[in-house]
C-alpha cells in the first residue's frame, strides 16, 4: 500500500502483481480426503503425465508409476498418498530440466519416501524439482506414521511426483487428467 501511495499505481503495479503470485503459489487450501479402501491418493495438484509400468529405482522392483506434473499455478504443498509408516527416504541431488519431460524422474533433483501400508503393501513418493523449481521440502524422517491427505512437503515452482505403486494396482486415472492432491484418487492398490 505505502508503495502505492507513494509512486502511484503505474509503478505499483509490477510489485502488486509479484506479491498476488506468491501468495498464490504458497496457498495450501484444506482437503477432504475420499474413504474407501486400499485408495491411492494423488500427493500433488497437477496434470497426470505419466500411467506405465517401469523399474521402481527405490526399492528395485517392477511397479505402476502414476507422474503428476504440477505448474507454477497448481498449489505444490505434498500430501501422503497412502495410510502407512514411513519406511525410507532418500534425497539425490541432480539437474533442473523441464518437470513434464520423462527424463526428469531420473536427471532432476529429488526426493522419494518410501511408505508401507499396514497390510505390507510398498508405494514410493518421490518428490521431482523442475526448471523453476530448486527447492524440495520434506517433513517427514523415517518411521513416521502418516495419514492419507496428510502433508508431508513442499516443492517451489514448477515440478513433479511421482508415485510407484505395486504392479497389481488399478490405475483411475488417465493421461491428461488433472488431480488434486489429496482429493483425488491416482488408483486403487
Amino acid at each position: 500500500m505505502a508503495v502505492t501511495w507513494l509512486v502511484g499505481w503505474g509503478w505499483a503495479a509490477p510489485v502488486w502483481v509479484v506479491a498476488l503470485f506468491v501468495l498464490q503459489f504458497f496457498r495450501d487450501p484444506a482437503r477432504v480426503v475420499p474413504v474407501g479402501e486400499n485408495l491411492v491418493l494423488s500427493p500433488a495438484d497437477g496434470r497426470i503425465v505419466a500411467v506405465e509400468e517401469t523399474d521402481d529405482p527405490w526399492l528395485r522392483r517392477r511397479a505402476l508409476k502414476i507422474s503428476v506434473f504440477m505448474n507454477v499455478f497448481n498449489v505444490h504443498s505434498n500430501r501422503a498418498p497412502v495410510d502407512g509408516e514411513v519406511k525410507g527416504r532418500w534425497y539425490n541431488p541432480g539437474k533442473f530440466v523441464n518437470a513434464d519431460l520423462a527424463k526428469a524422474s531420473t536427471e532432476n533433483e529429488r526426493n522419494a519416501v518410501w511408505f508401507r501400508t499396514s497390510d505390507g503393501k510398498d508405494v514410493t513418493s518421490v518428490q521431482v524439482a523442475g526448471l523453476i523449481a530448486r527447492r524440495i521440502l520434506c517433513y517427514v524422517e523415517t518411521g513416521a506414521h502418516l495419514q492419507r491427505g496428510q502433508r508431508y512437503g513442499f516443492i517451489r515452482f514448477g515440478s513433479r511426483v511421482d508415485v510407484y505403486l505395486p504392479t497389481d494396482s488399478n490405475p483411475r486415472v488417465a493421461l491428461g487428467d488433472k488431480v488434486r492432491a489429496a482429493s483425488d484418487v491416482l488408483a486403487q492398490l
